[in-house]
């Protein structure tokens, strides 16, 4: 039986959620050779309103290219963690932004918090990196790819002026949930 991992981004839209599951989608594939499809769905307004992107990582070809059974799970407001926390697999994994989503929603999963946006605008001091941080600690919750295969592929999609932002961003995300783990 192949291994077949699905990963959920959810937040609002324009939060950069999409970017996040193109840049696992690439760690996972062109770095790592593993196969994977990443696709996405917005609410009925772009921006503001709940969005996802979903990444499916495998040994093998994959067949069906939706999520099915979320093994992970990523919600940075609260409409996004109501809506799409359904369908985590019976303990899976919910990382939530803990200023961001004060409710957490029931399931059989394991809840980890974290403040994403506030770690990308106080501690890097840029919230438009909160996705990078996001991407960072999923990496760290999951190892469905190394930190080092998530970190180039950061790197890959930045421009030079930005990579040393990002890679901050991503090492500050995967660091906050490699210490609540252990």
């Amino acid at each position: 039986m192949a291994e077949r991992y699905e990963i959920r981004f959810s937040g609002a839209g324009g939060q950069g959620l999409i970017t996040a599951g193109i840049i696992l989608a690439e760690a996972a594939s062109i770095i790592e050779g593993k196969q994977a499809v990443q696709s996405q769905s917005y609410g009925p307004e772009a921006r503001g309103g709940a969005s996802k992107s979903e990444v499916i990582i495998s040994d093998a070809p994959i067949d069906y290219p939706k999520a099915t059974v979320v093994d992970a799970c990523l919600a940075m407001t609260q409409e996004a963690a109501d809506k799409y926390a359904v369908g985590i697999k019976d303990g899976g994994v919910l990382l939530l932004d803990d200023d961001m989503v004060p409710n957490t929603p029931e399931g059989d999963y394991k809840v980890i918090r974290i403040p994403i946006m506030r770690t990308a605008k106080e501690e890097i001091g840029r919230e438009i990196v909160a996705n990078v941080v996001a991407l960072g600690a999923m990496i760290a919750l999951t190892d469905v790819v190394s930190r080092e295969a998530g970190e180039t592929a950061v790197l890959n999609k930045v421009p030079e002026a930005f990579k040393d932002l990002n890679k901050k961003a991503f090492n500050l995300g995967f660091e906050k949930v490699k210490k609540l783990m252990n």
